[in-house]
């Protein structure tokens, strides 16, 4: 397919919006405010089984390991990779020749 310029630049330039204007993709079957509805709309048109979700716990299990001394809750404050050297602590006044030993 061969286009004259004019044409080739005219197709071109509708997908060019306008400066200050965002381009808005939030629409169609899958629209945050009529997903469930469209779905559920498309499986029966479709005669697909509607699918039972299971419910969702109130509160989620805990997977964190426990404490080696106590036993008791351990949070993970930080994680690093194997054979990378851990981030030293923040100090109050940044090193320089005058305190560092």
């Amino acid at each position: 397919m061969t286009l004259a310029t004019e044409d080739f630049i005219r197709r071109f330039l509708i997908h060019d919006l306008p400066s200050g204007f965002h381009r808005i993709r939030h629409h169609g079957l899958l629209a945050s405010s009529t997903h469930k509805d469209a779905i559920a709309l498309a499986r029966r048109l479709l005669g697909v089984a509607v699918l039972v979700e299971a419910p969702e716990p109130d509160e989620l299990p805990d997977h964190s390991p426990p404490c080696p001394c106590c036993g008791g809750h351990m949070t993970l404050i930080e994680t690093f990779a194997r054979w990378r050297l851990p981030r030293a602590p923040l100090t109050s006044t940044p090193p320089t020749r005058e305190n560092t030993p």
